[in-house]
């Protein structure tokens, strides 16, 4: 009895405070809330402190959050309003039918002058629904700990990365609390809806695609020979019916027939080709044509995805971020929230994924040296050694007795190096120094983080003219690293552009260190909105889609 009447003291406390937000409670209504939270407190003893009923409750001070006594609460009205206006639960989804059924049962409840048990049973309901809720819209389907054990799994095929998660920050124990000192519980639910990465607007995408299903989706289309300007066949009027059906054709007028590829077709063709990441020829062949017939399932799937992947990016509330997303192969630079360059990149190999995680570029390094590190060496450079003691020296990499000030540098000739290939230490330090030949070209920029990843520049150029550029053994390659340098430039008294063109026309390393850092995010986004509010896809290349939708929730 002392344990009840302690709570009943904190409860008095507490409707006394709801009675300074809202009309004072009237005298039944206190002595329902009063029962159902002895109730509640006695029906939830037994329960773990983990428990979500446990920690919601022990929070609210087992008052009911849902159920008064002539009537449910506004905060389920509005909860029962805002599922049913969900636009991303389709009508069989279990969380809308568990919201209709709750909804009928309260109307019978209270039409019927249902008992304080029953209200209570009720009240646990609804908020399993809410629980139910909150977790598919704030943390969403991927089961990261399946996800993260399956790329630990990796390690035995000889690949390792890592995924960093940043947990959502929301709190829907809280949002439930709030909404009995009065806050509208809709506000607070649109409230933590995300805005980065232009989540919404992908959240909106979703929606679009679920009614492109309800209006029967789109027929796929066969591929007898490629489709080219002023060709004609029967199937160019399936090609365009689906090219429409996704927004990517515009009518421009021109005046052919039905079955002829035309000018404004080979258009449509283009914008479809650039929202999924291919060579934008007007050309409807084999990998275009591929991509097109992907179902509207899967693209749905496929936004579903990728939403549940924004929730767990970290949320920067910086000036400028740098975001590097390693399917779509690009650097974007962001100020204030808008895109002010974008410069391809090339990412690691598949055999060498580079790691989504986020960081902070701190140093910029002109005339780098590339200190090789130890599995390329043994993987790479220790073969060729093995067929040529002279291989290092031809590419301009030196081979050092240590890492010390006082290391010698000695010939390839001078070690057997098979003893060294396979052996978990590697006392010699292998580098290659500072010239245009150099793997990390002119310039460094630095992120100091355990995996050893940067971004540099590159001397294989040509490769930035591949559409998918996965080539690198982990760190990110720029295209255009000295447009890079010269944005930092804008912002930082301790990087002059002037002297920095000066020390790159040499070979001697210099270190800038950056006074306004800048964050920085390796993401892997697969589906999202772009800057200029276009819907793009891009191919899995590190099959996490695939790793992912293995054990994705189904709601």
């Amino acid at each position: 009895m002392g344990q009840v009447w302690k709570i009943t003291q904190r409860l008095v406390v507490f409707i006394f405070i709801l009675s300074i937000q809202s009309l004072a409670l009237k005298a039944n209504e206190l002595e329902f809330q009063e029962k159902a939270s002895e109730l509640i407190f006695s029906s939830l003893q037994g329960q773990e402190k983990h428990n979500f009923l446990k920690k919601l409750y022990t929070k609210t001070l087992f008052i009911p959050v849902w159920m008064h006594e002539k009537n449910i609460s506004t905060a389920t009205k509005e909860f029962f309003k805002y599922i049913k206006n969900d636009a991303t639960l389709g009508i069989n989804n279990k969380i809308l039918q568990d919201a209709l059924i709750l909804e009928d049962e309260a109307n019978n409840i209270y039409l019927n002058q249902g008992t304080l048990a029953q209200k209570v049973d009720l009240e646990f309901k609804i908020s399993q629904l809410y629980k139910g809720y909150t977790d598919y819209t704030y943390f969403g389907s991927i089961n990261w700990g399946a996800f993260q054990a399956r790329i630990s799994n990796l390690k035995v095929n000889d690949v390792s990365t890592e995924w960093v998660l940043h947990r959502p920050s929301v709190d829907p124990i809280s949002i439930a609390e709030n909404s009995l000192l009065g806050e509208s519980l809709k506000n607070q639910l649109q409230a933590a809806i995300p805005n980065a990465y232009r989540y919404k607007a992908l959240l909106k995408e979703l929606q679009r695609y679920i009614r492109i299903k309800a209006n029967g989706g789109w027929t796929p289309i066969a591929l007898n020979a490629k489709f080219m300007l002023g060709k004609s066949t029967a199937w160019v009027p399936s090609l365009k019916k689906r090219l429409i059906a996704t927004g990517d054709y515009e009518d421009c007028n021109v005046s052919s027939k039905a079955d002829v590829y035309d000018k404004c077709l080979q258009q449509a063709v283009k914008n479809f080709q650039a929202r999924n990441g291919l060579a934008e020829d007007g050309v409807a062949g084999t990998s275009t044509l591929r991509h097109l017939n992907k179902s509207v399932d899967d693209r749905i799937t496929s936004i579903r995805l990728n939403l549940d992947r924004i929730k767990w990016l970290n949320k920067r509330q910086s000036q400028r971020h740098i975001i590097i997303n390693i399917p779509d192969f690009m650097l974007y630079f962001e100020e204030n929230g808008k895109l002010i360059q974008s410069i391809k990149t090339i990412v690691g190999k598949p055999k060498n994924p580079t790691p989504i995680f986020s960081d902070t570029v701190e140093t910029i390094v002109l005339n780098p040296y590339w200190n090789i590190p130890k599995s390329i060496i043994q993987k790479e450079m220790i073969p060729k050694l093995l067929r040529n003691p002279n291989a290092m020296a031809r590419q301009g990499i030196e081979i050092h007795t240590g890492w010390g000030k006082d290391a010698k540098k000695i010939s390839g000739g001078s070690v057997d190096w098979r003893q060294y290939q396979y052996s978990n230490k590697m006392p010699f330090r292998f580098a290659q120094i500072p010239g245009y030949r150099n793997a990390l070209g002119k310039i460094k920029f630095l992120f100091p983080n355990k995996y050893a990843v940067y971004m540099h520049d590159t001397p294989t150029k040509k490769l930035f003219r591949r559409n998918k550029r996965a080539f690198s053994h982990g760190c990110i390659r720029l295209q255009k690293p000295r447009k890079l340098l010269e944005t930092f430039s804008t912002f930082n008294d301790s990087v002059d552009i002037n002297k920095s063109k000066t020390t790159l026309k040499g070979k001697k390393r210099e270190y800038l260190p950056i006074d306004h850092k800048v964050p920085i995010d390796v993401i892997y986004l697969t589906a999202w909105v772009d800057y200029d509010g276009k819907l793009q896809f891009r191919n899995d290349i590190y099959h996490y889609d695939k790793m992912q939708l293995r054990s994705f929730r189904k709601w």
